[in-house]
């Protein structure tokens, strides 16, 4: 009798973590012949999913890091995988603004299209600083990729219609910016989640000032991911968290699902500057939907980044 109740037990668990990580597939079998997709951080995770997958639909895939071992590994692999040989590496350190102005210069030079551009590349919550000076999370998740889109904006608007798609992670909801201290660097977790609202009001400002022009831009919370991104802690944390992420987190497949579903999805078109999740429109809280604080963010961000 204890036997049948330990088997029970153990099947219904399973059971309401299957239902508990259960997600939405994209269904759109659009191809991307002709098309270039640039994905940051294209080497591992979340984006290197991404990458097969649209690999695998016919388009042009760049993936640009830092680390060329890794990224020279990941471009074998995505081409093994997708049977598609037009995959390459390009090399940028977003935690440097001379790195990212490199990168574009060489970019522009190069590449004669660019219609999909997935900002996937991101630090987790730790405390570090960049090249510049800029918390790691604030500086890389958000200002990297801020400067990285503006220098490529004429290709996309020349690549027209094209698409911005900026990863960023439901736990914005647990901050608010601080534009006396956008530098915080103090709480890690807090870091973390100020840089993926500065990632929305980025969405929401870049969709508006582009409305019009041919380019749309989408944030993308792809779900809570078993991926790489515990390799900057402790050992002992990476053990905890392996066990959680085993029970609770979704493949990087399935994360990469509301990417690929912004990227080739033409039901998004409606939605500029939106949210999504598990391949749907999902709804901000009001203060992440304030226009006034994306415009000032965006200005700000200017400022940092020596565009304005």
């Amino acid at each position: 009798m204890y036997l049948f109740y330990i088997i029970f037990s153990a099947l219904l668990c399973f059971l309401i973590l299957k239902w508990l990580k259960r997600r939405r597939y994209c269904m759109d079998v659009k191809r991307l012949d002709g098309k270039t997709v640039l994905i940051t951080g294209g080497n591992t995770g979340i984006g290197k999913e991404t990458a097969v997958l649209l690999a695998l639909r016919g388009a042009r895939v760049i993936i640009a890091c830092r680390d060329e071992e890794k990224a020279r590994k990941a471009v074998r692999e995505i081409k093994a995988r997708s049977h598609n040989m037009n995959v390459l590496y390009m090399e940028v350190d977003l935690a440097n603004m001379r790195s990212i102005r490199e990168f574009s210069k060489t970019f522009l030079q190069k590449e004669k299209r660019l219609d999909i551009l997935i900002n996937n590349a991101g630090m987790p919550s730790v405390l570090d600083w960049t090249d510049d000076d800029f918390s790691m999370c604030f500086g890389v998740n958000h200002l990297g990729h801020f400067l990285l889109t503006n220098l490529l904006l004429p290709r996309l608007k020349e690549s027209s219609p094209s698409r911005v798609i900026n990863l960023t992670c439901s736990s914005y909801k647990y901050q608010k910016l601080d534009f006396q201290d956008l530098n915080y660097n103090l709480f890690p977790f807090f870091t973390y989640c100020r840089s993926k609202l500065a990632n929305i009001y980025f969405t929401h400002e870049l969709a508006r000032m582009l409305e019009g022009k041919g380019v749309t831009a989408y944030a993308v919370h792809p779900g809570y991911v078993q991926s790489n991104w515990i390799c900057h802690f402790s050992v002992l944390f990476r053990i905890l968290v392996q066990v959680v992420m085993f029970m609770f987190f979704v493949s990087c497949e399935a994360g990469a699902q509301t990417v690929v579903y912004c990227a080739v999805s033409d039901e998004v078109l409606e939605h500029n500057g939106g949210y999504f999740t598990d391949c749907q429109p999902a709804q901000l809280r009001a203060f992440a939907r304030d226009s006034g604080v994306a415009k000032k963010l965006w200005e700000a961000s200017e400022r940092l980044v020596k565009l304005a």
